[in-house]
This record gives structure tokens, sequence and C-alpha cells, in this order.
């Protein structure tokens, strides 16, 4: 026999299923060693289906050194994703560790110029990047 969960079950299921995977997220973003702006091993890659997602802004304005904001924020999580960037550094303050992990993404990325410049072609080039080296975590 099937039985019906009531609504308000399966709600509340359901929320805590969010909250359990936003404290798993948030604990793997705390977790992270902030060693710098490379992309290297030391930023590892968050087990599959937990990947931080990037909803700050949804353009391509230009954005560049000295800038705070939504546009900011929204390139470095994207940087950070693809392992350019710790998690640490998403404050939404373009600042000198943002300018070059800019640079160094547009360096893997020809025909981008490593200006530092996030300009519209670096947005798609952020936009449709993998992370630059994928590593599994470690599990017990």
């Amino acid at each position: 026999m099937i039985r019906k969960m009531l609504p308000s079950r399966r709600t509340a299921a359901a929320r805590a299923l969010t909250a359990a995977t936003l404290a798993a997220v948030s604990l793997l973003a705390a977790l992270a060693p902030a060693s710098g702006a490379s992309a290297d091993e030391s930023n590892p890659v968050p087990p599959p289906g937990s990947s931080p997602v990037c909803a700050f802004y949804d353009g391509d304005r230009p954005t560049a050194f000295g800038e705070q904001g939504e546009r900011v924020s929204q390139a470095q999580c994207l940087l950070a994703n693809r392992h350019y960037l710790p998690w640490s550094a998403v404050d939404g303050t373009f600042g000198p560790e943002t300018l070059v992990a800019v640079q160094r993404f547009q360096s893997d990325h020809p025909p981008l110029t490593p200006d530092g410049l996030v300009t519209p072609a670096t947005w798609a080039a952020l936009w449709h990047a993998g992370p630059n080296r994928v590593i599994p975590l470690p599990f017990p």
C-alpha cells in the first residue's frame, strides 16, 4: 500500500535537505585553503552536486580593478569555481588578488588579452570554462 505524505512533512523534509546542503557547501568553502590566486591543488573541486552556484550578476558589462558590487562578486565566484581564486577572496571588491586571478585566467584562455579587465569576451570565457583542474576530495 502506498501512503501519501502530508504536504507539511514534504516541505519540512525539503527544508531540512536544503539546510544540510547549504551547511555542507559552507563547510567545504571554509575548509578550502586560501594560499593564493593561482589555479592549484590547494583549492579542490567540491564533490559533484555541491559546487557553489554563482548568482550575483547575469551580464557582460566591463568590470575593472577598484570596482565593488555584484559584478565583481560574480566574476570572483566564477574564478573561484575555476580554481583561479580562493573562496575566501570572494568579497565583492576587485582588489589585487582578483586582478592577478583574472590575468591568469585570461593567459590560460587565448585569444583573451591578460590585461585584468573583465570584458564581454572574458565574461563569456568565464561562463563557459570548466574547472582548471579536477581533483576529487578525499572521502573517509
